[in-house]
């Protein structure tokens, strides 16, 4: 059986086939370099003794996270210090967040943008950030999920690295189902 090819009315150019390839390179290299930034902030905080507070600044301390949940939601939201600079996980799902308090920069495979609240948008699959707290910053987030604690919700939302999932920017569940009910009716 032969591959499938449907004409849909447009021809892919040169141009669009190098556009797409310099945008995985630059995915690749952003990727990359996070990892490094991550490392030596690693080093950093272990030569300046701020690894032993790293509770605290990552949230497990009371008072800097908070998790609540909601049919079928998780909502999570996190203060963050001015001055702080945090490299986050990976999204392994599409949702929406929010900027409840403060000023922050944010830098993304897509480039940096310096948000200030109140703002809301939303997070895709694959992203990661880096941010710089420039004022106290409330982030919070909402999560589509049936489970019921944090740890459960985290193992959901949140992958390991980017060769775990193949990212999308859209949930294609729906197409799915949809092509599921095509093929039922023939």
């Amino acid at each position: 059986m032969g591959s499938s090819v449907v004409k849909i009315g447009q021809n892919i150019t040169e141009k669009e086939i190098s556009s797409f390839l310099q945008e995985k390179e630059n995915k690749l290299k952003f990727r990359n370099k996070v990892k490094e930034f991550e490392a030596a902030l690693s080093d950093f905080s272990t030569k300046t003794d701020q690894d032993k507070n790293l509770a605290a600044i990552q949230g497990y301390e009371e008072g800097y996270v908070t998790h609540d949940f909601t049919d079928g939601q998780y909502i999570r939201s996190i203060t963050m210090p001015e001055g702080l600079v945090v490299a986050t996980k990976i999204h392994a799902k599409n949702h929406p967040f929010f900027v409840m308090k403060g000023k922050c920069s944010v830098f993304t495979e897509n480039g940096m943008e310096t948000i200030e609240a109140p703002y809301q948008g939303i997070t895709y699959s694959g992203t990661k950030r880096l941010l710089y707290i420039h004022e106290e910053c409330i982030w919070t987030t909402v999560h589509r999920t049936d489970k019921l604690n944090v740890e459960d919700v985290e193992e959901e939302v949140i992958a390991k690295n980017f060769e775990e999932k193949e990212f999308l920017t859209i949930d294609t569940k729906q197409i799915d189902n949809l092509i599921e009910q095509i093929r039922n009716k023939e």
